[in-house]
């Protein structure tokens, strides 16, 4: 099962504030939106997610399909397969991909600790 990139998303409570916050740390702009209230910052190959008011926890999250710098891979598990096979261990679903699609789908599991893990595919 390949997962894809890895990244920790922040439900933050002011986007300016932790944007600073995190440049000081060496993170810089990799993507996103700040007049939609998210932000993708990186140092290295660490990536985190910064979300004003668009999830209630932070959560952990897998980007199958895409290396740490949201570039194709040649070849991954699809978010579709990774889902069936989490199904089959008994894997309970806070939110599901619809298995008769193709391309960008998601879906959210909750780890035993209540962490939310959402996976969530582009291409």
């Amino acid at each position: 099962m390949q997962l894809g990139a890895f990244s920790l998303s922040l439900a933050v409570k002011d986007l300016a504030a932790s944007r600073a916050f995190y440049e000081k740390l060496g993170f810089t702009q990799f993507g996103g939106n700040p007049a939609q209230n998210w932000l993708i910052m990186k140092n290295g190959d660490h990536v985190i997610g910064l979300y004003q008011g668009m999830f209630p926890n932070n959560m952990l999250t897998f980007n199958p399909g895409w290396d740490q710098n949201a570039q194709a891979l040649d070849g991954f598990t699809d978010v579709r397969e990774i889902q069936r096979q989490l199904k089959s261990q008994g894997v309970t679903f806070q939110a599901e991909a619809d298995e008769t699609t193709t391309g960008p789908a998601s879906f959210i599991v909750l780890d035993p600790d209540g962490n939310p893990v959402l996976f969530d595919q582009h291409l």
